[in-house]
């Protein structure tokens, strides 16, 4: 049996990103010790994200744009960020950044497998994997199992972001470079929230994926025929080349996650509901979420000081599953009126959770009341019946 003062349960996004934050603290001659599956699925991924401050891995992102757009049948928005800027990061870079750094510590270690149990102790923790044991002061869990998670949620709302993406190359100008495309609506919603997006690396090469929040996936065949067709009549490209693909599920739930797993046993990740239930965005969060529990280690002896979640943005993601779970349509005219009405910073405020009580104000009063009333009353009414 080993023994380590770190033990990370899943070495996927999360996982890397608290070992990589640990290795760059005053903790940094802590033992450290990570275990996954042998599982590469994760390096085709893509994380999009909005900062206005420095990120630990700028060095190696794959894009950054200063303006945004948004499309819908009204025509299209283009919007300066100001002191934001958007960035996409391929999962691949960001995995092997991480990966190379921590492999030059001496106190991080690798172990492959499949965890079977992790036991909770009042001194320490116990993970199993196989026939071997490790025993860890903390122990840091984000391996999420959906028969568990769906089992818990009963009470709760559940949906799927689901999409599929294509890298996709012309012979001519066709892209510009310089605005991401978060939202264009051109497509039909039928029942669900369809979207495009629409990330431009140069004018003969972009990023464009298909996306949907609903509760139910699509086949293959479905996501690629709404991507040609997208590409063909929204973009008015017929001559491309698809040189990558992206796929993906992402569990979007309201579901109060618990952050302590027991003594010497703390959720992270998505695990820990660390993924924005209303947008699915978890690349900052997490690092946040990181950058927490290394300064609570600091300052309190133990990783489970980190900031509570804020009860009003709870709510606000709630409502809107609540909303993209009945009336999937109206998304499409309520994303509408949200960019119509409101400058994109305070967007990404509320967003990130940092809007003023004024600025909250004046995002609701954007928006069209009747859907947000009524799943206002059947959260906080009707489900306590």
């Amino acid at each position: 049996m080993t023994h380590h003062d770190f033990i990370i349960a899943g070495g996927g996004a999360a996982g890397l990103s608290l070992a990589y934050h640990l290795m760059l603290s005053p903790l940094r001659n802590r033992s450290i010790l990570i275990i996954d599956k042998d599982d590469d699925d994760q390096l085709q991924r893509n994380w999009g994200f909005w900062t206005r401050q420095p990120t630990l891995f700028d060095d190696v992102a794959h894009h950054t744009w200063s303006q945004v757009e948004f499309v819908g049948d009204g025509g299209r928005q283009l919007m300066d960020l100001g002191d934001y800027h958007y960035t996409l990061m391929h999962g691949a870079h960001f995995y092997r950044f991480v990966l190379q750094q921590l492999a030059a510590c001496p106190n991080v270690t690798f172990a492959r497998g499949v965890i079977r149990n992790i036991e909770d102790g009042a001194e320490t923790a116990r993970v199993t994997v196989g026939e071997e044991t490790h025993r860890g002061d903390w122990v840091f869990d984000s391996v999420v199992k959906p028969a568990e998670l769906k089992g818990e949620i009963t009470r709760h709302h559940l949906l799927h972001m689901h999409f599929k993406g294509w890298e996709i190359e012309t012979p001519w100008l066709a892209f510009n470079p310089h605005a991401a495309r978060l939202f264009d609506f051109r497509t039909p919603q039928r029942g669900a929230m369809r979207f495009f997006y629409l990330m431009p690396y140069s004018e003969c090469h972009a990023f464009v994926e298909y996306t949907l929040f609903s509760a139910n996936v699509l086949k293959q065949d479905e996501y690629e025929q709404a991507l040609r067709d997208y590409v063909r009549s929204a973009l008015g490209i017929r001559d491309y080349r698809v040189v990558s693909e992206e796929n993906g599920v992402v569990p979007l739930t309201d579901y109060p996650f618990p952050r302590r797993a027991g003594s010497r046993v703390m959720t992270i990740g998505a695990k820990a509901g660390r993924i924005k239930p209303s947008t699915g965005y978890s690349f900052l969060r997490v690092q946040k979420d990181s950058a927490a529990i290394v300064q609570s280690l600091l300052c309190a002896g133990h990783p489970f000081g980190v900031p509570a979640d804020v009860p009003f943005y709870r709510l606000c993601d709630s409502i809107m599953l609540d909303i993209m779970a009945r009336h999937g349509e109206q998304i499409k005219p309520i994303f509408t009126a949200l960019f119509k009405h409101n400058p994109i910073q305070r967007i990404f405020r509320f967003l990130d959770e940092a809007t003023s009580p004024a600025e909250n104000l004046a995002l609701m009063a954007s928006l069209p009341p009747r859907l947000f009333l009524q799943s206002l009353f059947r959260l906080k009414v009707l489900r306590r019946l």
